[in-house]
């Protein structure tokens, strides 16, 4: 199945300032007037959220609603059943999911969806084990292994997973759910990257460990509603996150920083009053890039397959308000650049490199389409 891809849209459609800002890691490489690759639709779902692949090829995709599907290359959907109810609208639904590090042995898929409760919802995380049979499939012996208390409203979830290089625990990222002073507050998980054990308790050799409670929970902070969470194959983490007017970031995410927000950003508030910038504070750490206006970045991954060599080590990001994604290549310090951005003239809410080195991406919307990204001979004509 296909379909026709507008053509690449004007630099203009990106909203990026023509010139740098304050710092010297702005967002403003030139925009990619050719693309490397063709785009295969592989399905249409119903607002999709996230994708993680399968050892076998086939991807897990989360519906924002609250349905996980088995999606196959071909484009073949199995829905799985036993998903907990999902309390869904805005920014808030079935989030992340992704097979355990030991899914060969065990079946077993993490995910994250808004648990409903008493105040409102809170993002939680959960475990189960995949099981097809005769055609069918379902999650069994399901369990909550990390929720957020006490529950109430806003959106910013975060929500995203990323298992460490050795599989011994997970990272999950906690939003600040747009109440922005719990992100400096040690003592509630919004604005949080959390570091866990598989079984969702605290993480041996976590900066706050000795301290109990929450904060034992706690890898980094100052954060405000990152949707994209990965390991580098160097084993650095990366996290970005959405800014306010303004002020994207991309974090090298180090134990026991400090990512400002809200005390600082490269952003302004809605409506225009001011924030101050990083420089101003330097007990925080800054972005290694940033973009203003922003991208909305959705989706992080990091490309190690064989289709597209020249991208082998660089990050591709997934663009909501840029409507495209975006290259980043890294230096062995803690830099970042921006080397590519091609439009899709819609949103991206997702993009993961599958096992074959093929790259997928996710349209935010409903219906939103699932494309496969292939290498081309000769980049489509704009």
């Amino acid at each position: 199945m296909r379909r026709p891809i507008p053509p690449l849209a004007a630099l203009a459609l990106w909203g990026f300032a023509a010139q740098a800002q304050e710092a010297p890691n702005f967002g403003e490489a030139p925009f990619s007037e050719t693309r490397p690759f063709v785009l295969t639709e592989i399905a249409e779902m119903n607002s999709p959220w996230a994708l993680a692949f399968l050892p076998d090829g086939r991807a897990l995709v989360t519906e924002h609603e609250g349905a996980l599907l088995l999606l196959r290359p071909t484009g073949e959907k199995l829905k799985v059943s036993g998903v907990p109810p999902v309390a869904y609208g805005g920014q808030n639904g079935l989030f992340h999911a992704a097979p355990s590090p030991r899914f060969a042995e065990t079946g077993e898929i993490y995910f994250t969806y808004a648990e409903p409760g008493e105040g409102g919802s809170g993002p939680a995380l959960a475990r189960a084990k995949l099981v097809e049979a005769e055609g069918a499939a379902r999650l069994e012996d399901l369990a909550v292994l990390w929720r957020q208390e006490p529950k109430g409203g806003g959106g910013h979830p975060g929500a995203i997973i990323a298992f460490d290089p050795s599989g011994e625990s997970l990272f999950l990222t906690v939003g600040d759910r747009q109440r922005m002073a719990p992100a400096q507050d040690p003592d509630q998980a919004l604005g949080k990257i959390l570091r866990l054990t598989l079984d969702g308790a605290a993480a041996p050799g976590n900066p706050w460990e000795a301290e109990g409670g929450v904060r034992a929970l706690i890898w980094s902070t100052g954060h405000r509603n990152p949707y994209g969470l990965a390991f580098a194959p160097d084993g650095r983490l990366w996290s970005h996150e959405m800014g306010p007017q303004g002020g994207d970031e991309l974090n090298l995410i180090k134990a026991g920083a400090n990512y400002g927000w809200p005390e600082v950003s490269y952003g302004v508030h809605y409506g225009g009053r001011a924030i101050p910038k990083p420089p101003a504070r330097p007990e925080f750490t800054e972005p290694a890039l940033y973009w203003a206006p922003v991208i909305a970045p959705a989706g992080l991954t990091f490309y190690q397959g064989d289709l597209f060599p020249d991208w082998r080590d660089s990050a591709l990001i997934g663009a909501l308000a840029g409507e495209g994604i975006v290259r980043v290549a890294f230096d062995r310090a803690e830099g970042a650049r921006q080397l590519d951005r091609w439009s899709f003239e819609t949103r991206i809410r997702d993009v993961e490199t599958a096992p074959d080195g093929s790259v997928w991406a996710i349209e935010d919307g409903s219906p939103g389409r699932v494309w496969r990204l292939t290498p081309a001979e000769r980049a489509p004509t704009p």
